[in-house]
């Protein structure tokens, strides 16, 4: 009998080896270009947009713009296109760019430092009120924003912004954005140091320079010597803080990794002094490993926070001090307390030189061009021509004689720019929201300026410090994470099961003293529509709850579920 034939046995499936690419860091190797972000910048460097902004552009009109400039390398110039009127926030996440897109633009005026004369507030003003239908708003990184700019119209205001001192050169795109510094730098009484000389240097040398142009995502740089902590130091890619070292004096303290948006980390310390004279070397080491080792096949992990975080600050110090500097850095103290429990320099306060400055609060940010140029009349009549914005949406007028205090105050009162505003005028900020960007969600510039009114009235005598953010989408520009009432845009459903704007709400987070994130109580939303209501009853339950001198989020970390709904 013949035997039966064996089947044969069945192949071992091979398993596909694909090589792999890494994170596309440069100095690992990987150069080839991992998300079409990195295409448009290997095929050309953003700087290089503004000869055609300037020589086609601008002549043939938006439809001339090529898409990879439009929707990219136009950031490295302030410009965004901003969002086409009546798209409501449910299509947000559902149109292409091109359907979202206005033929319009914001622009971005660099204020590094929050430094402005009298002549360059009066000139942004007067750009506004020709050139973006009156448009105005001070941001959360001390910059000023117009919108409804045509493209013929941006060498025009190029021109009148360089031709007394100001630019737009990245403050936008993947590069060093503005360097945000102490407003009052070099002029408040209780001064550590002064770190004015070292944002002129990194600006002058570094900014604009094609050294730095290319890196991964956006770089946030903040350069304080106060010790009020007012540069939100903690959600900066790198921040140089100022501390008093026993052994060597004033200098500043380093830190790296800050972000938000939707993956927020703090930022850690190097455990590292800096003297002032070495500050402008060490950012460019920083922002070295940034560009070289920063994480470049995603971009939803191309921050730095994502490579410190994996690194850790041992080995970021070691490569940052053997591959970079080519030295050791000098060990140093960590900075102290912050010493004041408000970090706006709104009000009145005392300069080194026996002169005042005076801070005073427009309304979430929201002003407008006709309102900068009176603001510069005002500074020019009360001050010596100086003036500041804030990390908190706030403005500040330098260098006022005693005299000329109470007449500046009433004057700003006048404009409706309060020195003197009750702690919901003071502490609420807002993205911009809906109205013009195109990432948003739901409303946010009149949402907060509605809250602070409802608030007044209803809770007159509400005299805690509190921060109130509001943001159009969950990406965190206004900082939602850090706020003691933070408000992150979505759509909810209402009580008659309607779709309708509205919040996730975030409590008790805070930067300076106990820095962390606020805390999400499960399922707690609310509608645009009861969103006063919602504020005054947790704002109530704190001020019965609270034990003495606990502050807002320590209230609420302890707080009850039932307390915070």
């Amino acid at each position: 009998m013949a035997a039966t034939p064996q089947k044969p046995a069945a192949a071992t499936p091979r398993r596909k080896v694909s090589r792999h690419r890494g994170e596309g860091q440069w100095a690992a190797g990987h150069h080839t270009p991992l998300n079409g972000n990195e295409q448009f910048k290997k095929d050309d460097d953003g700087l290089n947009v503004r000869t055609r902004i300037e020589t086609i552009y601008s002549k043939r009109g938006f439809d001339s713009i090529d898409p990879n400039d439009l929707r990219g390398r136009m950031r490295w110039w302030g410009l965004y296109t901003q969002r086409k009127p009546g798209i409501d926030g449910g299509k947000t996440a559902i149109l292409e760019p091109e359907e979202l897109d206005d033929k319009y633009f914001m622009l971005r005026v660099r204020i590094d430092g929050g430094r402005l004369t009298t002549e360059q507030l009066r000139v942004i003003g007067e750009i506004s009120q020709e050139f973006a239908r009156g448009t105005a708003d001070i941001t959360d990184r001390q910059n000023i924003q117009l919108h409804w700019i045509r493209i013929e119209d941006v060498p025009e205001i190029w021109n009148r912004l360089e031709a007394v001192g100001l630019s737009t050169t990245e403050a936008c795109g993947d590069c060093p954005r503005v360097v945000i510094g102490s407003p009052v730098a070099g002029i408040a009484e209780d001064e550590i140091i002064d770190g004015t000389w070292a944002i002129d240097e990194i600006h002058d040398r570094y900014i604009g320079s094609k050294e730095f142009s290319n890196l991964p995502r956006k770089f946030k740089t903040a350069i304080s010597g106060s010790p009020l902590l007012d540069v939100v130091h903690e959600i900066n890619d790198i921040a140089f803080v100022g501390v008093e070292h026993p052994e060597h004096g004033p200098g500043f303290d380093l830190w790296v990794g800050g972000g938000l948006s939707t993956n927020p980390k703090l930022g850690v310390r190097l455990g590292a002094w800096v003297p002032l004279a070495e500050v402008p070397e060490v950012w460019a080491g920083v922002v070295g490993i940034f560009r070289d080792w920063g994480y470049r096949r995603l971009r939803t992990r191309a921050r730095l926070k994502f490579l410190v975080a994996d690194w850790g600050p041992e080995k970021f110090r070691q490569v940052l001090e053997d591959d970079y500097l080519g030295r050791k850095l000098v060990d140093g103290p960590a900075p102290a307390e912050p010493s004041g429990r408000w970090r706006d320099h709104v009000g009145v306060h005392r300069q080194q030189d026996g002169r005042y400055y005076v801070g005073f609060a427009p309304r979430v940010g929201r002003v407008d061009g006709a309102t900068l140029t009176k603001i510069a009349e005002v500074a020019q009549a009360h001050g010596s021509g100086r003036v500041r914005t804030t990390v908190e949406q706030k403005m500040i007028i330098l260098d006022v004689e005693e005299a000329q205090v109470e007449p500046l105050v009433e004057a700003l009162d006048a404009l409706d720019l309060t020195a003197k505003p009750s702690p919901f005028r003071r502490g609420t900020m807002a993205c911009t929201g809906i109205e013009f960007c195109k990432l948003a969600i739901v409303e946010t510039k009149q949402r907060g300026s509605q809250l602070i009114d409802e608030l007044e009235r209803r809770i007159p005598d509400f005299d805690e410090p509190l921060t109130i953010n509001i943001n159009g989408c969950p990406n965190a520009c206004a900082r939602i994470q850090v706020a003691d009432i933070g408000l992150k845009g979505q759509l909810v459903v209402n009580d008659r099961g309607e779709q309708v704007e509205g919040y996730q709400v975030h409590l008790g987070g805070a930067l300076g003293l106990e820095a962390g994130f606020g805390r999400k109580v499960r399922g707690l939303k609310v509608t645009s529509e009861e969103l006063p209501d919602y504020v005054e009853r947790v704002l109530k339950r704190f001020q019965e709850e609270r034990e003495d001198g606990e502050r807002f989020a320590t209230w609420a970390a302890r707080a009850s579920e039932e307390a915070l709904s």
